[in-house]
């Protein structure tokens, strides 16, 4: 029997048929006519390096449905960037290439860093923020989806299932959620998911009690997810985090601007491999230190502007709560891996947990240390009331960088 169960309070879209990719794609087809789509592909132009970003480029020059894709690029010289123009330049869909180190955009970034309304850290978020600026300022989307560069085992399925519900004209989801099985070379991936954001909401409700937000945030199958859809009007008022915790800022900002009805998360595909973050247990600036409290920030930050008090001793009773809870989850996923023939290292998996336990207090104390920081970047509203002219400079720029480097 299919998986057809709805979880939580955020409706869920199940694989329950494997419908062909071209049946999909002739159904988007059609809701082109209507509703224009886009991608946005956040990279490093290391990124261009790998195994992954070439197939997924083959992988897109195939898909039908698509008016536009973007492509923000990050740490890249003027020889990298140009190579990066000629390497996308085999899309055959309308595509433009933003070239964040070059001098026009950094000089665009300079004027919003005088008024304090730029993203100050480098990163994703930035990356994502400025890719969305353009998609704003180009005018040429109604629907438009999200993923990442790394995904080893990119179909066209997979883009085609993540912009669908977002897509349909008869569907009324202004988001959609990707989610998927984490496991891959025999073994359960995804262990910030499942071994910190997941026992976290859940030592979190027993700590605050029962609450909405937590409700809404443990209703997604796999909260850490890079893959997002979005009716392009919702990326006006959307206001990110630049660091980490992108993926949770994001869906933060969903429960706070729209009804559970207007969302949905999606099974986009049967596997899923992408590049794996060390755990970085020497450097907690690094790798999957980092990644978690940065997370856990954005989750302290949600909650308290819901009105919830943290202090130091409600940060070491959720870390004793969420220990406990966190060990009996690497139970569980032990005995679902050995059920499934998967190998599973208990001792790694308590690693992880034990320093994820370090991390969440370290992230309450830098939360109680700085309760004036502002971490999300304005949205795109704000940025066009303080300074009207943002959009038409912001596309110039992107054009003026495609057409003098492409040459």
């Amino acid at each position: 029997m299919g998986d057809f169960h709805q979880s939580g309070i955020v409706t869920t879209l199940h694989n329950l048929t494997n419908r062909t990719t071209e049946q999909l794609e002739s159904e988007l087809v059609s809701f082109s006519q209507q509703r224009r789509m886009g991608l946005i592909l956040p990279s490093l132009y290391s990124e261009l390096q790998t195994e992954a970003l070439p197939q997924i480029v083959d992988t897109l020059k195939e898909v039908p449905y698509l008016n536009q894709i973007v492509i923000g690029l990050d740490r890249a010289d003027e020889a990298e960037y140009r190579h990066a123009l000629e390497f996308f330049s085999v899309l055959p869909q309308n595509h433009r290439v933003l070239w964040n180190d070059g001098p026009r955009l950094r000089g665009l970034h300079e004027e919003l860093a005088a008024r304090d309304l730029a993203p100050t850290e480098l990163g994703k978020g930035r990356n994502v923020w400025y890719c969305m600026g353009y998609i704003l300022a180009s005018g040429q989307t109604d629907s438009v989806a999200l993923h990442d560069c790394d995904i080893l085992t990119y179909k066209r399925n997979l883009l085609a299932r993540l912009i669908y519900p977002v897509a349909n004209p008869r569907f009324n989801y202004e988001f959609c959620k990707g989610y998927y099985a984490r496991f891959a070379d025999g073994k359960i991936n995804g262990r910030v998911s499942r071994l910190f954001v997941t026992p976290l909401l859940r030592a979190l409700k027993k700590v605050v009690g029962h609450n909405d937000y937590l409700e809404f945030m443990d209703s997604f199958r796999y909260p850490l997810a890079g893959e997002f859809s979005f009716r392009t009007d919702v990326l006006n008022d959307l206001r990110i985090p630049s660091d980490w915790g992108l993926e949770i800022g994001v869906l933060s900002e969903m429960h706070r601007n729209y009804a559970h009805n207007r969302l949905c998360q999606v099974d986009i595909a049967e596997t899923y491999d992408h590049k794996h973050q060390d755990l970085s247990l020497e450097d907690k600036q690094k790798g999957l230190s980092k990644m978690s409290m940065d997370i856990a920030k954005a989750l302290f930050r949600k909650m308290a502007t819901q009105g919830v008090v943290f202090s130091n001793e409600t940060f070491r009773t959720l870390k004793a709560t969420y220990l406990r809870i966190a060990l009996d989850f690497v139970e569980t996923y032990h005995n679902d891996a050995s059920f499934n023939g998967l190998d599973h290292d208990i001792h790694l998996e308590e690693l992880a947990v034990e320093a994820f336990s370090e991390n969440l207090v370290n992230a309450g104390q830098k939360f109680l240390d700085n309760p004036m920081e502002t971490p999300f970047i304005p949205s795109w509203n704000r940025i066009a009331s303080a300074m009207p002219d943002v959009f038409s400079r912001l596309r110039e720029a992107v054009e003026e960088d495609n057409k003098e480097f492409s040459k």
